[in-house]
């Protein structure tokens, strides 16, 4: 196992063991670095490899909890998916992202890029599409949350929460992406444009990634922005 990935496992074992329940707040960085015997930077990897699995979420500003991050509102976002069409999703997503991405670029700190780049790693190496679409979803929710704007964040929770309650079409047809995927070398532009401070080529690449993920989604000839979507997938990149 990889240092980050050990750890991982005994970040999982020390929660597991404290008899911490649903949402509860586990301790902060500093004490949980000296319960492990690691650095700040270490200790962040490992909590994005137990977020990605659904065990912890993390709130800027309010700390980690326990279990899977929890819808915002439920019923505003129950009432949504029953009342948004897929293309809508894809409209305001196209709207959203590219700016977050810009954002991103101008206000991401070195642990942000260090998790987003972990995040396009994981990418790669997931041994399935299930494990692939949870890291992907990581590394869009890292990017919204590197923008240090709680307001923008609020808007990308709630659309992120209404697409993953949608079925997209895009069938699988194999275990896990295949090495060429266009969507590994995508994830690549965009975190290195954020990590090199490039506000608009992020912005840019953040647009061809979701041209490219609804190219492949979207019915031939639709639009993009705009077109009919057949529901049956997760919508992912």
């Amino acid at each position: 196992m990889t240092s980050h990935t050990d750890l991982a496992q005994k970040l999982r074992e020390l929660i597991d063991s404290a008899g911490y329940r649903h949402n509860d707040r586990v301790p902060p960085e500093r004490e949980l670095c000296k319960a492990l015997g690691t650095t700040r930077n270490q200790l962040r990897k490992a909590l994005a490899e137990l977020e990605a699995q659904g065990r912890i979420w993390r709130h800027v500003g309010r700390g980690t909890f326990v279990g899977s991050r929890p819808v915002l509102n439920l019923q505003d976002v129950t009432y949504l998916g029953d009342q948004i069409k897929p293309e809508q999703v894809v409209a305001v997503r196209f709207t959203i992202e590219p700016q977050l991405c810009r954002l991103a670029a101008l206000q991401a700190t070195r642990s942000d890029r260090e998790q987003m780049r972990l995040c396009a790693q994981r990418c790669r190496e997931a041994e399935d599409w299930r494990s692939y679409e949870a890291w992907d979803n990581n590394l869009h929710h890292a990017i919204a949350r590197s923008t240090r704007n709680q307001l923008f964040l609020y808007f990308f929770e709630t659309l992120n929460a209404v697409r993953r309650s949608i079925l997209w079409g895009q069938p699988r047809i194999t275990r896990k992406p295949p090495d060429e995927y266009c969507s590994f070398h995508e994830h690549d532009v965009i975190v290195s444009a954020i990590g090199a401070g490039d506000a608009e080529r992020a912005a840019e690449a953040m647009h061809t990634h979701l041209q490219s993920v609804y190219a492949r989604i979207l019915p031939k000839g639709a639009s993009p922005v705009s077109g009919p979507a057949t529901p049956t997938d997760s919508g992912n990149g």
